[in-house]
């Protein structure tokens, strides 16, 4: 069974930083794209970041590049997202998502249940 579990959401203020985590199973990591999207309320979805398996190739929103870096474990099947400099427009639900087939939400194959994130002012 195919499962991606998020954890590392919750409540900071301004400026601070969260690690998200995405653990996956039930599936081989060769060759796929991990990402990160979110949700916020009222708003469509977006894409946040993506990494290759490899970790070789990464992508970032304008929104969050220089502040968001993603990461890979492949020993722990693990993708991470470090989120640093948070803004209250970055609170969201922050979904991860694998797939085969580039960093698009409509591309993706799996996805997790999403982490809460809340920046407050």
């Amino acid at each position: 069974e195919v499962q991606l579990v998020e954890s590392g959401g919750g409540l900071v203020q301004a400026g601070g930083s969260l690690r998200l985590s995405c653990a996956a199973s039930g599936f081989t990591f060769d060759g796929i794209v991990i990402g990160w999207f979110r949700q916020a309320p009222g708003k469509e979805r977006e894409g946040v970041s993506c990494i290759s398996s490899s970790g070789g190739s990464t992508y970032y929103a304008d929104s969050v590049k220089g502040r968001f870096t993603i990461s890979n474990d492949n020993a722990k099947n693990t993708v991470y997202l470090k989120m640093n400099s948070l803004k209250p427009e970055d609170t969201a639900v922050y979904y991860c998502a694998a797939g085969w087939s580039g960093c698009r939400g409509s591309s993706m194959d799996y996805w997790g249940k999403g982490t809460l994130v809340t920046v407050s002012s």
